[in-house]
């Protein structure tokens, strides 16, 4: 059948039908995104580059963590879509705060989800994310 795809491995069998109408995704030039790495590049330098980048990321273990998720929504809430990263162990050890998930905004470091809190309830979060051009004012 043309646009039958089958993928199978020891566990599962899984056929996906393709329209034969989507052209397969052709690109003769090689993009570059900000979340791209250099092979060579130090764990140490793609934390900085990555927070340098994103006026608004968090770094965390698991994307499946709560705190995550909790800190996420909140940032949602007040019109920000921030970057999250799921980092390794030896990514952890490179940032300010050696616990997980770390929000950074504008560069700085703003800690755990307890700081995200405490400075969205002393009603400095949007003021600061006005500030690194996250959100509008």
């Amino acid at each position: 059948m043309q646009g039958l795809r089958n993928f199978t491995n020891d566990d599962v069998s899984l056929d996906l039908m393709v329209p034969p109408t989507v052209p397969a995704p052709v690109s003769s030039a090689t993009t570059s995104t900000s979340l791209s790495f250099d092979e060579e590049e130090t764990s140490e330098s793609k934390i900085e580059r990555l927070i340098s980048e994103h006026p608004v990321i968090i770094f965390t273990r698991s994307s499946s963590c709560c705190m995550c998720h909790v800190m996420k929504k909140l940032l949602l809430t007040v019109g920000v879509h921030p970057t999250v990263i799921e980092a390794d162990e030896e990514e952890i050890s490179c940032l300010a705060v050696k616990t997980a998930p770390v929000l950074f905004i504008g560069g700085a470091c703003v800690g755990g989800f307890e700081s995200l809190v405490a400075l969205h309830l002393s009603g400095h979060l949007v003021s600061r994310l006005v500030e690194v051009g996250a959100l509008w004012a």
